[in-house]
């Protein structure tokens, strides 16, 4: 590695079991365009969801050597004060976003328990529950606006990287952008729970409710030596 490679890793902002691992994806070209994208856009003085200290709150929260789970989003939230680095997960204080609340009911219906109060969902990666969008940048109130910028081959490089130094991990994989990353992964070494997306559009079509995603987790983790999640948030 050049030293010139050697800084631009050092400057990467995640944590050092997944810089190592993804060195390559960090040093690409792909990465160069869009750290570039990124510094037009800040200069520009946009609102860029999430905080910059959120952007890799997935990898923090959940150390390569932990992973058990994915869950694959698309974008972050682009609403004010909603995006937390946490595919589909919102800070306490924000309103749960229709999806998110489709996902708690089914979580409810799978595992009899009471739907929470907030949509935090912290408490599932800090178990092993990779909370991965495949963006990990939005502008505010512009949906998909920083796609096909350079994150889409990282969060594929992560993908491929879980598939590669993983056993039996859960890939939950929900609407047809989800699917299409499911390319990655070697079905005869993990477990692939695909159904349609959350979004009320979606979901209202069949296809997601009822398709048990949390409990069939469970019970495949648990059937090859792995704790299973606690999937109850904390009320308080």
């Amino acid at each position: 590695m050049t030293p010139e490679q050697q800084a631009t890793l050092s400057r990467v902002q995640l944590p050092e079991d997944w810089k190592t691992a993804l060195a390559p994806a960090l040093l690409s070209p792909q990465m160069d365009r869009l750290r570039a994208f990124l510094r037009a856009e800040y200069a520009a003085n946009k609102q860029i969801y999430p905080p910059k200290h959120e952007i890799f709150q997935a990898f923090y929260l959940t150390p390569l050597s932990q992973v058990k789970v994915v869950i694959l989003g698309q974008d972050p939230y682009h609403g004010t004060g909603q995006a937390m680095g946490l595919s589909f997960s919102v800070p306490r204080i924000i309103p749960k976003p229709p999806s998110l609340q489709n996902i708690l009911k089914e979580l409810a219906a799978d595992l009899h328990i009471d739907i929470s109060r907030h949509g935090d969902l912290s408490h599932w990666a800090k178990q092993g529950v990779l909370l991965l969008n495949a963006t990990l940048t939005v502008q505010a109130g512009m949906a998909g606006s920083h796609q096909k910028q350079g994150w889409e081959e990282f969060t594929d490089a992560v993908i491929e990287l879980i598939n590669e130094q993983t056993d039996h991990t859960v890939f939950i994989l929900w609407g047809s952008y989800a699917k299409h990353k499911g390319r990655f992964i070697d079905a005869r070494r993990h477990l692939i729970l695909a159904a349609n997306h959350p979004s009320p559009l979606s979901a209202n079509r069949g296809g997601f409710f009822g398709t048990r995603p949390f409990s069939r987790t469970n019970e495949y983790l648990l059937r090859h030596g792995k704790s299973p999640i606690d999937w109850a948030l904390p009320q308080n």
